[in-house]
């Protein structure tokens, strides 16, 4: 790798430490700026805290400070890798975040892998037969997975392949109560993540499959697609060896684009199917005020989707070495 690629990648991490910056600066002062804090849920929960105790309990956690106060100790927490402490769950945000995430990195990837392979596969069919009554088909499927909510398509899915049919788990990660072997283990697991997988990829399948479409059109309108027919390709070789290449970029561009949506889109998904994950972990510290877990959550995952983001951005010039690495 050369010189100008190491100073690429020098500018793009800077990029990245500013932009977590503003994430842990922006995210604290807006959360601060709800009303209300974790001891106020405490006491309505409990009804039986007088004001003395709730002072108390917020003097000890810190939360009588000044909001500026409260920044400056938790960036300095940040820095030596403390993320602070959850007070509903009784342990360091850091060693919880850490326990839920693989759930969560296992239902985004297995959705981006599934999303990308259907969603190509169905935009370069509609578009070898652009026009045609396939075409028409893929198109109709494929805006009826857009327009459906992905809270709308779990329960959808979860209602006739669980409850009517009965041929997948309702919900979890894994069979409770049952000792499996090592390859059990991982077919049980995939067995899991079929219905929390497609809930939160159909909506993705869509977006691929027309972008993959658009851009194979355009592709295989190309010179170098006319010779290599010319050559007497095979229309298989042609598209896959040729054409399906170049068509890759944007839905390369977009997968880097919608990372954070995905995993937006895995707090309903988790919430949903009850998987033990870092979204169901967000969703219920809002409710709690659990203000260091959410902060905790926000970090790690917008750090997740830094790096993948500047992969993606590699990726991007392996593909297509036409496209020049620079600031």
């Amino acid at each position: 790798m050369d010189r100008q690629f190491w100073t690429y990648l020098g500018w793009r991490v800077l990029q990245s430490l500013v932009i977590i910056a503003i994430v842990i600066v922006g995210s604290f002062l807006l959360l601060h700026l709800v009303p209300g804090d974790m001891v106020d849920v405490l006491g309505g929960q409990r009804g039986d805290m007088d004001a003395e105790l709730m002072a108390t309990l917020r003097e000890r956690y810190g939360l009588d400070q000044p909001v500026l106060v409260q920044l400056l100790n938790y960036v300095g927490s940040v820095l030596q890798g403390d993320l602070g402490y959850s007070y509903r769950n009784a342990t360091d945000v850091l060693s919880l975040v850490l326990q839920r995430l693989p759930a969560t990195i296992l239902l985004v990837v297995c959705s981006v892998i599934t999303a990308v392979f259907f969603g190509t596969m169905a935009g370069v069919i509609a578009a070898r037969h652009a026009h045609r009554p396939i075409d028409v088909i893929i198109s109709m499927i494929v805006l009826v997975f857009y327009a459906t909510p992905i809270f709308l398509t779990g329960l959808g899915l979860v209602i006739v392949f669980s409850v009517k049919l009965k041929l997948l788990p309702i919900g979890g990660l894994i069979t409770p109560g049952v000792d499996f072997s090592f390859l059990e283990l991982v077919g049980d697991v995939a067995l899991h993540l079929i219905l929390p997988v497609f809930s939160l990829s159909l909506f993705y399948i869509a977006i691929y499959a027309r972008l993959a479409r658009a851009s194979m059109l355009q592709v295989l309108d190309q010179d170098y697609i006319r010779t290599a027919y010319a050559k007497g390709l095979s229309t298989y070789n042609v598209i896959i060896g040729h054409a399906l290449r170049n068509a890759l970029l944007p839905v390369v561009t977009m997968v880097g684009l919608q990372i954070a949506e995905l995993f937006g889109g895995a707090v309903l998904t988790e919430t949903i199917f009850s998987l033990p994950g870092v979204g169901r972990l967000a969703y219920d510290a809002v409710f709690e005020r659990d203000y260091p877990l959410i902060l905790g959550v926000l970090l790690v995952c917008a750090f997740i989707i830094i790096v993948v983001n500047l992969i993606i951005d590699i990726i991007y010039t392996l593909l297509d070495p036409r496209v020049e690495i620079s600031r």
